[in-house]
């Protein structure tokens, strides 16, 4: 940030997630089958990012997917991995989320001149990338997988945040790269977090009381606050990172898991909880250790 350099790419912090996962896991790069990754800000259109970053892991002749996301990306591509290992053709998944805030704003710029729109993307995002290994089996010190679910709820609804790409033809024109309604995601996000908490916990027929870990929406330390106020699971500890690593986008929720998962005891339970306000997608998932 001092020096108003950016000194790393999604692939580069992608690489080093994905190298720790794979060590935490006591996996190789040979024995991935599988590789879905979630991001709003891959390093270009093309080649996906998702395949530079195989390309240096060594992982070659297996299917890879990006999807293109805001927050809910790491659970969108947690639950395609999950659907596509369930059909029995893959045993060894690698799940990456993150994303790359850094390049899209001029980080030499004086905040004292910024509106209070523009300071909020400056002070608030980050750069960050997060992995996780999922396998069919149950090993040592598991953690299962017990449901996911992700769902566009954005018909007819303005988009909150929008991140736009210019080329040649467009480059000179002076909207800015990035943009959000804050005022929007702040009414919006509490109210869909506690519809995906009912749901979540519906489907793995738990009730709130059941809770031992929640992973709330990581907007900012104030949102977290206010969200997990709302939700109402006094009996939770309550997984947050986003004050100490900025607001990283679809890494959040990898760091949280990091947390979450070196905490959780023998049948102790864990729901996450993640939306996309750029077209408003709810995401969850519930975690169960065997």
């Amino acid at each position: 940030m001092e020096s108003g350099e950016v000194g790393h790419t999604l692939t580069d912090l992608g690489e080093t997630a994905a190298r720790r996962a794979l060590t935490a896991a006591g996996k190789t790069a040979g024995e991935v089958d599988l590789v879905v990754m979630g991001t709003a800000t891959p390093d270009m259109l093309m080649p996906a990012t998702v395949n530079l970053i195989a390309d240096r892991l060594g992982i070659d002749g297996v299917p890879t997917f990006q999807l293109q996301s805001g927050c809910s990306g790491a659970v969108q591509a947690l639950e395609i991995a999950g659907r596509l290992m369930s059909t029995g053709r893959y045993r060894t998944a690698l799940v990456l989320g993150g994303d790359v805030s850094a390049r899209h704003y001029d980080l030499r710029v004086d905040v004292r001149t910024l509106s209070p729109a523009e300071v909020v993307n400056v002070v608030l995002f980050g750069d960050g990338a997060g992995a996780a290994v999922l396998g069919v089996e149950p090993t040592a010190d598991s953690v299962a997988v017990r449901t996911v679910f992700t769902r566009l709820t954005g018909l007819g609804r303005e988009p909150g945040q929008v991140i736009r790409w210019f080329g040649l033809a467009d480059r000179g024109h002076e909207q800015a790269a990035g943009a959000e309604d804050y005022k929007m995601i702040e009414e919006s996000v509490p109210a869909m977090s506690e519809e995906i908490l009912k749901e979540l916990l519906d489907e793995a027929g738990w009730t709130s009381s059941e809770v031992d870990y929640l992973l709330p929406p990581q907007l900012s330390g104030r949102m977290t606050r206010k969200i997990v106020d709302r939700l109402g699971v006094p009996g939770a500890t309550e997984v947050s990172c986003v004050s100490e690593v900025g607001n990283n986008g679809n890494a959040l929720v990898f760091f949280q898991l990091e947390r979450a998962l070196a905490a959780m005891g023998r049948g102790e339970r864990a729901v996450g909880i993640a939306v996309e306000s750029s077209k408003w997608i709810k995401a969850g998932f519930a975690l169960e250790k065997v």
